[in-house]
């Protein structure tokens, strides 16, 4: 696939690059944060919202898909696009992630420090096949290998697609990561296989693996780019925290002379965004901004770490918009006081609008990054949110 990725240019003091991959429904500019439509949808938006917004890329889930409503039936249908209306670019991750979320927690937990706790283990067995695992629906057994999830991935129909894997945690030891980091190469082999076997022209990324282990993330590495997918991720445990999170990020960068895309799985804060693209990431993907808009934690530039909680009482009688500087309908057409009502009103028009609100404000700090690489500004950039 020579022509999936192109770099129209590279800043002159970091890695930070701007470029674009070329998919069949469109062009998809970097660095790029996509918008996480887990279940085919992005909560309380529609596809012409997010066009309207400006979002380059939607993340559906194909774990969630695969239990329901089935990727078969999603195929009768037209595939996701036509499922859910949505013309552009969409990528799927393999359902490997849940191996890992479902057994430990997701990766921002652990960064985040967050437990978490589950009433059942849902993850039966971690086998070289596959695994086994209880739905979350209705508790029946299911099993996912590379095979069947790059066939799921095919008729799901996105125009990038993920390598099966495990996704290890932070607190296994060292054996345990290689085990699981050498199982994870010989499933990106079988996905290879798979995905010729199917004549796809979806561009499959491999996921590098290795934890929080140099050594270990050097052999992945090195395998991923040898198995030639057009796109590549950095996966699995990436630290305790964001100091270990960006060096893990750095190493990897460091070693990565590739001319193909480079996907960060499950990260997007807004400084992980800024310090991300300065390593050379492309492209990202995570809940935050939607999740937060769901709990009334919004971004806003001119706050303390860019966001404020619009359910505090201080908002009772604001009449401003929830960032002055934002251009959105939200904050050009409603007050501070009116979304705070609506949350302690348990209006379901407060979601909507928290949403939108930081769906485009993420996605408006992403393209001015993105200027900002194009016109040699990313340090006066950086340094304008960092400090």
């Amino acid at each position: 696939m020579p022509d999936f990725f192109s770099i129209q240019k590279k800043d002159s003091h970091s890695r930070a690059r701007a470029g674009t991959i070329h998919t069949a429904h469109g062009d998809l500019q970097t660095p790029c944060l996509m918008t996480v439509g887990t279940k085919a949808t992005v909560k309380t938006l529609t596809p012409f919202d997010l066009k309207k917004i400006g979002v380059g890329c939607v993340l559906a889930n194909t774990y969630h898909l695969h239990l329901s409503p089935g990727e078969d039936l999603i195929a009768k249908l037209g595939g996701l696009h036509a499922f859910m209306q949505w013309d552009g670019p969409m990528f799927t991750d393999s359902g490997g992630f849940q191996v890992f979320s479902m057994g430990h927690g997701t990766v921002a937990d652990e960064i985040k420090g967050r437990e978490r706790r589950h009433a059942k283990k849902r993850v039966l067995d971690i086998t070289e096949e596959g695994v086994r695992f209880h739905s979350y629906l209705n508790g029946d057994e299911r099993f996912l290998s590379p095979e069947s999830s790059i066939q799921i991935q095919h008729k799901l129909g996105a125009d990038m697609i993920a390598a099966f894997d495990e996704c290890t945690p932070s607190h296994v030891d060292k054996h345990y990561t290689r085990q699981s980091m050498e199982r994870t190469h010989r499933w990106l082999d079988r996905c290879i296989a798979e995905h010729r076997t199917l004549k796809s022209d979806q561009a499959l990324f491999g996921i590098i693996q290795g934890g929080v282990y140099p050594d270990l993330r050097d052999i992945s590495l090195d395998f991923v780019q040898r198995s030639g997918t057009p796109g590549i991720c950095i996966g699995g445990s990436l630290g305790k925290n964001k100091t270990e999170m960006f060096d893990v990020i750095s190493h990897a960068m460091d070693r990565l002379s590739s001319e193909k895309p480079v996907h960060l799985l499950g990260i997007g804060d807004l400084d992980d965004l800024i310090l991300g693209v300065e390593q050379g990431i492309d492209t990202f993907d995570c809940v935050t901004p939607t999740r937060n808009a769901r709990h009334g934690l919004l971004f806003c530039s001119n706050s303390p770490d860019h966001r404020l909680r619009i359910t505090n009482a201080e908002f009772r009688e604001d009449t401003a918009p929830i960032d002055p500087d934002c251009d959105c309908e939200v904050c050009q057409n409603f007050t501070r006081a009116y979304v705070h009502y609506l949350f302690r009103a348990g209006e379901y028009l407060a979601i909507r609008l928290a949403t939108h609100h930081n769906v485009h404000f993420i996605q408006r700090f992403v393209r001015q990054m993105r200027e900002s690489i194009v016109e040699e500004k990313f340090q006066m950039f950086k340094e304008q949110w960092l400090g």
